[in-house]
């Protein structure tokens, strides 16, 4: 029998953010998970027609989007953050040299995960989504071997049944368990729990934020050092160096930053990985604010807590930002 596009297509596409989803915590790339979707899409359809229902359609999906992230993996390897290659930097004023030819994690926009779809109206699915692509579980999931963190990601995540997991990777129900065991301990110590960073009520998080983003624009360092924690975290990749503490990530804003007063700094808040972001502009040789980095944060009851700024213009674009902005008068 043939099958119209059109049916297929329609089958499909309840589960095209779900797919994105999936593929973007395996492979902690935006850009990789649109590539694995669209190669699984593609497969998809090539086998459409021996699609025989003995699994649901959703099961049959993220069998083939897994096995495509499995391949990807093996191709591009894990892709790191800063904090995982070493220790903080020492010197705030020290020349940066970046490393572009490393693969770095990528933050990715609220809306393609679906995050602030339909489904989040129920509270606790809100919650679950929010924090099953949370940038610190994003980079968690890397230091996990290929199949355990698809194990854990389609039993924990997804919740497929051991049988149905087993199918997707050609193993036995044991086995999966076995692997989910192992990487349920391995994420736990990865991982910082909701007890570490701590619930932040929603007027808290807004004030937090409004201090940070009036620090920035008006480049007050010392207003900036006040509104993180005192053992804050920030990195940048492409560049491996990354600073701890509240004074030293002071010091090397004020040092490295090529802001020269108050309305240099130009933000626009955008939502990353169910967490609070803001899209940077800078003044280029022309006074045109152009994109300089998209900072993606971590808010605690106490301060901004961790900072990750990625200097990688092409994400502007990815969470529909343009190439350059007017900061208001």
């Amino acid at each position: 029998m043939t099958i119209g596009f059109d049916d297929f297509t329609g089958r499909v596409r309840p589960y095209r953010s779900e797919l994105l989803a999936h593929c973007y915590r395996m492979l902690a790339s935006i850009h990789d998970a649109e590539d694995a979707v669209q190669e699984t899409l593609l497969r998809a359809w090539r086998s459409y027609d021996g699609f025989e229902e003995r699994s649901s359609i959703r099961t049959w999906l993220h069998r083939i989007a897994t096995n495509c992230c499995l391949r990807a993996v093996e191709n591009r390897g894990r892709r790191a953050m800063p904090t995982g290659l070493g220790g903080p930097a020492a010197d705030p004023a020290a020349d940066l040299a970046a490393w572009p030819e490393l693969p770095w994690a990528e933050p990715a926009p609220d809306g393609a995960l679906g995050v602030l779809g339909d489904e989040a109206r129920d509270p606790a699915v809100a919650v679950t989504r929010r924090d099953s692509v949370r940038l610190a579980f994003i980079v968690a999931l890397q230091m996990l071997p290929p199949r355990q963190r698809a194990v854990l990601l389609l039993r924990d995540v997804l919740v497929f049944s051991a049988a149905d997991v087993a199918a997707m990777l050609e193993t036995s129900p044991q086995a999966v368990n076995s692997l989910l065991q192992r990487a349920r301990t391995r994420i736990a110590q990865e991982a910082p729990t909701e007890d570490e960073v701590g619930e932040v009520e929603p007027g808290t998080e807004r004030e937090i934020l409004e201090r940070f983003e009036t620090a920035m624009r008006a480049n007050d360092i010392p207003g900036l050092v006040a509104v993180l924690t005192e053992d804050a975290v920030y990195e940048m990749p492409p560049y491996p160096e990354w600073f701890r503490g509240a004074a030293e990530i002071g010091a090397m804003v004020d040092a490295q930053s090529p802001a020269q007063g108050p309305g240099d700094h130009h933000l626009v808040p955008v939502a990353a990985n169910g967490q609070p972001a803001f899209a940077l502009y800078m003044p280029d040789e022309h006074g045109v604010h152009r994109a300089f980095n998209l900072q993606v944060l971590t808010v605690t009851p106490t301060g901004v807590a961790h900072v990750v700024a990625f200097f990688d213009p092409r994400l502007f674009a990815r969470f529909g930002l343009p190439e350059t902005a007017t900061p208001p008068r």
